[in-house]
């Protein structure tokens, strides 16, 4: 073999190894890479060897996706792995626009009545619907008002709701308007003229209670202030807001009930069990309890959060 013979193969041997050297650096970063993404997302990636390949899910991710780079053939490997991690994570959460209107609507049943708590019906007295859609749940600050409520959840031992609200004025009349001061001042002869009312129908024990709870509200007015700075303090001076949506969720008594009840009684009040309290508070607007779906829920709400809502 010839000088020069020998030099061309030589230089062909060169230049084959050379490639072949390649070839063996290049193996190595594939490998890393599919190692890497099978990690990642255990699919296989490769064209031509599976059928759950890139090219294969990309025709189903078209339907959901407008970038239509996932599926060109001229984009780089690494791009298309990144189109395609990017579409498997899960999409972001966003909230949509509440849309009040709609939700109002949505408040209305099929008939065109406004949609209350579940316990009125069609068959509740007028004056109970009245009270449920004007003062149930609604904050009250009022001393007055406060004593008022306090003495109609007293009631509860004796009547429901529909007996004694319809008699809610003659109360009124006979406790002048449930003045504290006026009511801390009856003396037998008032007490025993409430009493004999048939129309009224409180029993003797029943009106002195709610005359002896009058005079512990003036001691607690000297105390604190006020009573309904006394009460409102029980819930940090603002509406405890719950979200009951099944009568059955919502619980005669509750353990802020249970620690003002202990407290009331220690002032000296009387019929302040914690589920007469618990009915007060609600009745009061300490507690939101209207069901979720009520329309009155929405309202309570909005009163309960105004930030001059205790003014």
């Amino acid at each position: 073999m010839s000088f020069s013979s020998m030099s061309k193969a030589n230089v062909r041997r060169h230049v084959l190894e050379k490639n072949k050297v390649l070839k063996e650096k290049e193996k190595p970063a594939q490998s890393s890479l599919s190692k890497n993404l099978k990690r990642i997302y255990p699919i296989g990636l490769q064209r031509s060897s599976s059928s759950l390949s890139l090219s294969s899910l990309s025709l189903s991710w078209s339907q959901n996706s407008n970038d239509s780079s996932l599926t060109d053939s001229t984009t780089p490997l690494d791009q298309k792995i990144s189109l395609a991690l990017r579409l498997i994570a899960p999409p972001e959460r966003r909230e949509a626009p509440v849309d009040k209107n709609a939700q109002q609507q949505s408040q209305d049943t099929g008939t065109g009545e406004l949609k209350r708590c579940n316990w009125v019906t069609k068959n509740s007295d007028k004056v109970y619907v009245a009270f449920h859609d004007e003062c149930w749940g609604v904050p009250v600050y009022d001393d007055s008002q406060l004593f008022e409520l306090l003495a109609m959840s007293g009631m509860l031992m004796d009547y429901n709701w529909t007996e004694i609200l319809k008699r809610r004025e003659l109360f009124r009349e006979a406790f002048s308007g449930f003045d504290p001061n006026v009511v801390a001042k009856m003396g037998e002869k008032e007490i025993t003229d409430i009493a004999s009312n048939k129309a009224i129908m409180l029993a003797e024990g029943r009106v002195r209670c709610i005359v002896d709870n009058s005079k512990c509200i003036l001691k607690i007015v000297r105390e604190f202030g006020s009573f309904s700075s006394f009460m409102w303090g029980y819930v940090n001076h603002k509406p405890v807001i719950n979200r009951y949506r099944y009568p059955r969720n919502i619980p005669l008594r509750t353990p802020k009930a249970e620690t003002l009840s202990k407290d009331l009684i220690k002032h000296g009040f009387r019929l302040v069990g914690p589920v007469i309290v618990c009915s007060f508070m609600q009745a009061a607007g300490l507690t939101i309890d209207h069901l979720v779906d009520c329309y009155r829920y929405g309202e309570c709400v909005g009163l309960a959060e105004r930030p001059w809502r205790h003014i």
